[in-house]
């Protein structure tokens, strides 16, 4: 059950109603939006008695939550969830937020070069792999801790946001410690452990689609995130696995305006990571804007031919620039900003 309070309603009056929670043996999470506060109630096996809280000051009213995902419901925050990470804003709708950088830091001359770039162009945050998990244990793992070392160094040299993929829970803490944002893997949608392990990091979450996860199985990984405490949490559609030979994988462009619909959190999509073929990066990106997407994350290395990893994806500096220069009018009649 979700408690809808009143525009406007005093916080102790929120406070009341976490309390009478709690009375109940479960748990309050209350989310403040820009027009009201929404108490969502968890650790109940059944359905909760609204009469109690529908008499409480303050409350508008009581929704029953049937899914079985309930902090990510759009009722929770009907303007959706904005996340903020070194001044740059994702989610609610208007900016499109670009995510860009190699798949793995090969090395400080690599990042500085990319990061430089980036800067130029606007980009505000800085993507690279320091651990990476391969289909192939032959290929390159990543630089591990010298490449969260790499990555924290440059990010802060050029004032660029990090972002990198945390791929168990031991790693948690070391990662929260060099990187702006903690990734989640496709492959590790459902680490349940790491899940709840990064619902209380103090750091925003990027949670991939797993390859072939359902848009409920999204939600739900999700959930467990929020669940923890950690409501910062931007999802990403980085394409699943179908049928298809023509490219690496499916990039599923229904599920944007879908997860729009059921859940407050912003959504980007991976153009790389789905197609697996740079030169159709470009026109899915722009099909991304257009489905509604928050912002993309794509990789970009001034020599994606001798990338020690997803080469053939990588965009370079040129093919980037041209990315963006056909975005900008395309955002623009959209109403967006690319941020």
């Amino acid at each position: 059950m979700l408690v809808v309070m009143k525009s406007g309603a005093a916080p102790e009056q929120v406070e009341r109603v976490c309390q009478e929670i709690r009375t109940l043996g479960f748990t309050p999470h209350a989310m403040p939006g820009a027009g009201r506060t929404a108490i969502g109630i968890t650790g109940n096996k059944g359905p909760v008695n609204a009469l109690p809280f529908e008499a409480l000051a303050g409350v508008e009213q009581c929704i029953p939550v049937t899914k079985g995902y309930k902090l990510v419901l759009r009722e929770m925050k009907p303007e959706g969830t904005r996340v903020q990470v070194n001044g740059c804003e994702m989610g609610g709708g208007t900016n499109f937020t670009l995510i860009a950088g190699p798949c793995s830091v090969e090395s400080t001359q690599q990042m500085e070069t990319v990061a430089k770039f980036l800067k130029d162009q606007g980009v505000k945050i800085l993507r690279g792999g320091a651990f990476k998990p391969r289909t192939s244990p032959y290929s390159f793992q990543g630089l591990e801790e010298e490449g969260l070392d790499i990555l924290k160094d440059v990010g802060a040299r050029f004032g660029l946001g990090t972002i990198t993929e945390v791929m168990d829970t031991g790693a948690v803490e070391a990662v929260e410690a060099h990187a702006g944002i903690l990734q989640i893997g496709a492959r590790n949608m459902q680490n349940f452990s790491l899940l709840k392990r990064v619902g209380k990091a103090a750091k925003p979450v990027f949670l991939k689609r797993g390859m072939s996860a359902t848009l409920e199985e999204f939600l739900l990984a999700a959930e467990y995130v929020l669940h923890g405490g950690n409501h910062n949490v931007i999802l990403c559609e980085r394409g699943v696995r179908t049928f298809a030979d023509h490219a690496r994988n499916t990039l599923d462009l229904s599920i944007i305006p879908s997860v729009q619909k059921l859940s407050h959190l912003p959504i980007f999509a991976d153009p790389s990571h789905a197609i697996g073929k740079r030169e159709f990066v470009e026109p899915m990106a722009k099909a991304a804007l257009a489905a509604g997407a928050d912002g993309l994350m794509v990789e970009v290395t001034p020599d994606p031919d001798h990338a020690l990893s997803d080469g053939a994806q990588t965009l370079n500096f040129k093919d980037f620039e041209r990315l963006l220069k056909s975005l900008r009018p395309l955002a623009q009649a959209l109403g967006r900003k690319i941020n």
